[in-house]
């Protein structure tokens, strides 16, 4: 550490001699290899641009040049260099720093990333700024190879290739290895041109058997032959002066290549080569179990998690497997999440069935309709948030053609480390308005896989959410029975007060109906919404409360007021839900109590809204 605890900007890294730089670089990665351990965290990526980011913050004058990282999980040494060191202790953590770029962070952080591919078009965008306002600064942008198979990248490219006289550097950060192993036509043509090792050999046999005449010629050939044996052409045809492949691991390689394109006009595209995990040999050896990490030993390395309640993601994932051996005509979709999503075993029972379409929300939900259309009973498994990035394909692809398509939606409401980036809050608000949808959330875990089975059988477009990690411990039966679409169910009967609860909201309020006296329902169903058991409520309830874990404008809470409106229903109405805010990452029991979604404070909100109309509130404190 005699080199890092001096390090408290990237000016520090600057004022080094070069032959101090590898040795700063190997106490940055002990030094992330302990703090992640002790916080939990993204470790592989980092682990693997350790040397990316010495040598990006040694050559160019950051902040005053601008860095882009795609997706943002890779950015830890990053901020290890621009004066958060003592801070890396609060990683993810409830008020600590984010594990991504965040602009209110730092202003080394240029840009907010987090979904992928967008970093080109962003730094792009910085580099048109500084030659319209006649700065001469630099926009640099990092993406790793999973993230150049999703379309905004290329259509990014094509943009920025035509602008020859832009200061912008995209580097393709070559680690072969995306969070699940990369996919597609692409991948495969990148992963065996890119390494350069048949271009390397083939220049040192040259060298070392060639006379002097010939090797000349050979030379000259070796230019040309270059752009069959890596992708020159392909990024050139962009309008890119390609550079690489260079190690990416060596500074001695990386500085004089990063100083020299530093004197380059127009777009640059240079392609590192590196390795996730690299340095530490567990997570070299499987770089997905250390993509993102809980605490550990890094002598001991991850030790096999003790078993406990299943997840939801658990559950999606043998349910996968259930229906496919009971209808052949199942086919399941995730766009590079298969870990994630719980599609590991699906891929080995069926992989004939299981489709990987790479980072490319877009085409995974098309290539589902594409499905639906020949009679195929696609699943397409996607965070909520990553929904977000297809919503035209829902509407114009699937909704408007009312197609059989059902939408896992993992990662429903706050996901806690990851924080607003990664947070589900509005596929609620956002699927409700769209035509032919039917939504529901599930509030546990039988629930989850009786849902799954009800819009798998619907005959159109049906959307299942579920929470980020384990439920309640309910058992899980083995059959596949559906549910009855559009109706609710009644929790707990009371008086006065009916709350109405969504997804995974019923449990803490049926803690909060306990405490108040009051009635509590499972709506089960967003959309339809079951109208029937409203009216009942209404009729035989003097106020009315409804609960849910995503956003409160738009969202289900809204579908009640407007069903209500639709009746002639006047009722005192209560919606609690996701503020109008974004919320920041931190433990998730904790977030949500500090919006008032836990027991106690639905409890609190009620006898605030009420207490003054029905005193016996103030009385019952539970």
């Amino acid at each position: 550490m005699n080199l890092l605890e001096n390090i408290n900007s990237p000016a520090d890294v600057r004022k080094l001699a070069r032959a101090q730089l590898t040795p700063l670089a190997h106490e940055l990665r002990h030094y992330l290899l302990d703090s992640v351990s002790k916080t939990g965290g993204h470790l592989s990526s980092n682990l693997g641009t350790v040397e990316l980011t010495v040598a990006l913050h040694y050559v160019f004058n950051t902040p005053h040049d601008r860095i882009v990282w795609d997706v943002g999980h890779q950015t830890y040494s990053h901020k290890i260099l621009t004066g958060r060191r003592e801070r890396m202790h609060t990683l993810r953590q409830l008020n600590g720093i984010s594990g991504f770029p965040k602009r209110d962070e730092s202003e080394y952080d240029t840009f907010g990333t987090a979904h992928s591919s967008t970093s080109i078009s962003a730094a792009l965008g910085m580099a048109q700024a500084a030659k319209i306002k006649g700065e001469q600064r630099h926009a640099i942008a990092v993406i790793g190879d999973g993230s150049m198979t999703a379309g905004m990248a290329f259509e990014a490219l094509n943009n920025a290739g035509v602008q020859d006289d832009i200061n912008l550097l995209v580097i393709l950060n070559d680690n072969d290895m995306s969070i699940s192993p990369p996919v597609g036509a692409l991948n495969r043509y990148l992963a065996r041109l890119m390494s350069g090792q048949f271009y390397a050999a083939a220049k040192n046999v040259g060298k070392s058997v060639l006379p002097g005449p010939v090797l000349e010629l050979a030379k000259r050939l070796e230019e040309h032959a270059k752009g069959m044996v890596v992708p020159a052409t392909m990024f050139e045809e962009f309008g890119f002066n390609y550079i690489g492949p260079i190690d990416g691991h060596d500074l001695e390689s990386l500085i004089p290549t990063l100083q020299n394109i530093r004197q380059l006009k127009g777009p640059q595209f240079l392609h590192v080569v590196t390795k996730k995990g690299q340095g530490y040999k567990l997570a070299e050896a499987e770089p997905v179990l250390y993509h993102g990490t809980p605490k550990f030993n890094p002598a001991e390395g991850i030790k096999p998690a003790a078993a406990g309640k299943k997840t939801y993601t658990e559950v999606f994932g043998d349910w996968l497997c259930d229906m496919a051996a009971a209808d052949k005509r199942l086919v399941g979709i995730t766009p590079a999440m298969r870990e994630g999503s719980g599609m590991v075993r699906f891929e080995q029972l069926y992989p004939a069935r299981y489709f990987d379409v790479g980072i490319a929300e877009q085409h995974a939900v098309t290539f589902g309709a594409g499905l639906a259309c020949e009679g195929m009973k696609p699943v397409v498994a996607i965070y909520s948030t990553f929904l977000q990035r297809a919503y035209d394909q829902l509407i114009h692809d699937v909704a408007l053609q009312n197609l059989d398509v059902t939408f896992a939606l993992d990662r429903a409401g706050l996901v806690g480390a990851d924080g607003a980036t990664h947070a589900g809050n509005y596929d609620m608000a956002y699927l409700r308005c769209i035509p032919n949808m039917v939504i529901m959330a599930a509030s546990d875990e039988n629930e989850c896989r009786q849902m799954l089975s009800t819009g798998y059988q619907y005959q159109g477009p049906a959307a299942i959410r579920y929470p980020r990690g384990s439920g309640n411990g309910t058992v899980v039966q083995a059959s596949l029975d559906v549910l009855e679409i559009g109706k609710g169910e009644i929790k707990r009967q009371g008086e006065k007060i009916a709350i109405l609860a969504f997804g995974s909201m019923v449990a803490p309020s049926v803690t909060a109906g306990e405490q108040l006296g009051a009635t509590v329902a499972n709506m089960r169903f967003v959309k339809p919404l079951d109208v029937g058991l409203l009216k009942q409520l209404a009729a035989e309830h003097d106020y009315l409360v409804t609960v849910e874990e995503g956003s409160i404008m738009g969202g289900a809470g809204s579908a009640v007021a407007e069903a209500l409106a639709a009746e002639g229903i006047v009722k005192p109405l209560l919606m609690l839900g996701l503020p109008d805010q974004f919320i920041d990452h931190g433990d998730p029991a904790k977030l949500l109590a500090s919006v008032g979604l836990d027991g106690a404070g639905i409890a609190a909100s009620i006898r605030k809204r009420f207490a003054a109309d029905e005193p016996r509130l103030v009385v019952n404190n539970g």
